[in-house]
């Protein structure tokens, strides 16, 4: 346990830095309002994740985790302009993300819009600058838009905003969450074994790993705004009834079973790599969550 922590405190302080450094090099630019907001979402914390897959991915590789952060930052900085515009009045209208104030409160609509449009932006001029010898960059830049745009996260959101008008079936939320979700996850994980110059089985398996894992968290997600608390997840709780949840079409019980069936199915698929214990603990410990 105490090396789990260590491990994810190790990469969660890395990619902190990396990230705050990358945004204090322009603060002489004129422009700092901008930098600001991305600043204020950028650097707000949270559990960083995707980061987390790229990183340990690597090293499962044996790839040098810490050249693997212009990747792992790429791909946090898509998630963090994804949650500055899902909370906008036109789409999700929230008025707290991580026990704060959202974007758009802060700094008001127009420049949380162009906050995110940054962040995505800029992602990819972070991952170029990826100093890997051998790594296929083109690759890496089209895993990571692929996942993204409109066949990945983008594609989802469009899917979830359109699913609100009537009931789903089955397939419909999976196509939402396996986009919405899973897409980016799909990205970090991917990136990670592309980094570390995996094999293609590897990179297979991985994909796998984050397509399971991504529905097994999704439906934790679906659960917790259920039976979750708001002071805890750092977010208003109950916003999704009346939506196509996962809840909603399976129950609270069903989806619990799901979350332990995916995610075993999930870390089922690491026997590719050797010294997986770490990436098992975190895929469990992340699907049993309540924040």
């Amino acid at each position: 346990m105490m090396a789990f922590e260590q491990r994810t405190k190790a990469y969660q302080a890395y990619i902190q830095r990396y990230l705050d450094a990358y945004i204090a090099q322009w603060e002489t630019e004129p422009q700092q309002k901008l930098f600001s907001a991305m600043r204020y979402s950028l650097l707000a914390g949270g559990k960083r994740l995707r980061p987390i897959f790229t990183f340990e991915f690597c090293r499962l590789c044996c790839g040098e985790w810490e050249k693997a952060a212009p990747l792992a930052a790429a791909v946090e900085m898509i998630h963090t302009y994804s949650l500055i515009h899902d909370d906008l009045p036109c789409m999700d209208n929230d008025d707290f993300r991580r026990g704060r104030l959202t974007n758009h409160k802060v700094f008001g609509e127009a420049i949380a819009v162009l906050a995110g449009d940054a962040l995505l932006t800029d992602a990819f001029s972070i991952a170029a600058g990826a100093e890997i010898p051998g790594m296929d960059m083109a690759r890496v830049i089209g895993t990571l838009a692929g996942c993204a745009g409109s066949l990945g996260m983008v594609g989802g959101q469009v899917l979830d905003m359109l699913s609100e008008e009537r009931e789903c079936t089955e397939q419909e939320i999976l196509d939402v969450q396996s986009r919405k979700t899973g897409a980016l996850i799909n990205a970090a994980c991917a990136m990670g074994v592309l980094a570390g110059q995996g094999s293609e089985e590897q990179l297979q398996a991985a994909c796998g790993f984050a397509g399971l894992l991504g529905l097994a968290f999704q439906i934790r997600d679906d659960v917790l705004d259920v039976i979750g608390n708001a002071a805890d997840l750092g977010k208003a709780t109950g916003m999704d009834e009346g939506k196509n949840t996962f809840v909603r079409l399976y129950g609270l019980e069903k989806c619990q079973t799901l979350v332990q069936e995916y995610t075993e199915k999930a870390v089922g698929l690491l026997d590719v790599f050797a010294d997986t214990a770490y990436i098992r603990h975190l895929a469990k410990a992340m699907t049993c969550r309540n924040t």
